[in-house]
């Protein structure tokens, strides 16, 4: 068994966008996303991707398009020398209930079974309540929340403190570096 650290898509390794990653002209990486997972390519952690793509649910890409864009986003991720063990999209639209949208833990469950991933030693990261949300519910160790992307306006909710306490972290490499890098950090 692995531990795993998943991480969000949108908002943690590119720029969300308010009407959506539709086209490659649309994806504009974090310089720090991508030196964060060249740091920690060599780290038992496997490395997964969870991203909720309602875009393709909403008729506005199909899933071959957002699959493509996905591809393409982690070749470039490797081609930086990170690394990304597997990635997953759910499609689905706010409301639907195939379990594989976040906050449900649908697509962390299931790359638990498909990699050996020991859940309970792994870490979620993403920048909205609802990865944390989702963290909790697969049952990770810990589920942090970025300031990048949508992460601060998040972090303001009123929601925010019922879900309190979870780590908050400016970015994709200061988290990696105080969660994996230098854990011993750690109160």
């Amino acid at each position: 068994m692995h531990p795993a650290l998943f991480l969000d898509r949108d908002g943690v390794i590119i720029e969300n966008r308010a009407r959506y990653v539709r086209r490659w002209e649309d994806v504009e990486f974090f310089p720090q996303a991508l030196a964060a997972l060249a740091q920690i390519r060599h780290t038992p952690y496997k490395v997964i991707v969870v991203t909720n793509q309602s875009a393709v649910g909403r008729g506005l890409i199909t899933m071959e398009t957002a699959v493509a864009l996905n591809d393409r986003i982690m070749d470039v991720v490797r081609q930086h020398n990170g690394r990304v063990d597997a990635s997953y999209i759910c499609p689905d639209t706010p409301g639907q209930e195939t379990g594989c949208r976040k906050p449900l833990p649908g697509m962390l469950q299931q790359a638990a079974q498909e990699h050996q991933i020991d859940l309970s030693q792994s870490i979620m990261i993403g920048d909205a309540l609802t990865d944390v949300q989702a963290g909790r519910a697969a049952g990770v160790r810990i589920s942090a929340l970025l300031h990048t992307g949508r992460g601060q306006a998040q972090a303001a909710k009123p929601e925010a403190q019922a879900l309190a306490p979870f780590p908050i972290y400016a970015d994709l490499q200061t988290a990696v570096t105080e969660l994996i890098l230098h854990p011993y950090l750690l109160p």
